[in-house]
């Protein structure tokens, strides 16, 4: 288990560090998948600060969602992350997949996101 850790510890940092590399001080938006959830925050990485965040978590997507590991659940939090990031003046994102393929949950959010007003 270690071992697989490290391979993912360091795809995570190939990414952050290419996604840095290209940001040009925009924020990042972060995307978290677990087996049962999905988690995505806006970063202002120059401050070290979460901007906005949305997750399958909270209360009213736990009651409106039948489960938060779907692609359908990953497009509503991509919709709530982009408007919230809309309601906060930010337009213009950098997308850190985060070590995950860009396929299925993870391509999900990125088009919601996309669909609420996001660029990137």
């Amino acid at each position: 288990m270690a071992k697989d850790n490290k391979a993912q510890e360091r795809r995570v940092a190939r990414v952050r560090r290419s996604i840095r590399a290209r940001a040009y001080g925009k924020p990042r938006l972060s995307v978290f998948r677990s087996s049962k959830q999905i988690y995505a925050q806006i970063i202002d990485d120059e401050k070290g600060a979460t901007i906005v965040a949305a997750s399958s978590l909270e209360k009213d997507k736990r009651e409106a969602l039948k489960t938060g590991a779907t692609v359908e659940a990953a497009k509503e939090i991509g919709k709530l992350i982009a408007e919230r990031a809309v309601a906060a003046g930010i337009k213009n994102v950098v997308f850190d997949r985060g070590g995950y393929m860009y396929h299925g949950r993870v391509k999900a959010l990125a088009d919601g996101a996309r669909e609420g007003g996001l660029e990137f």
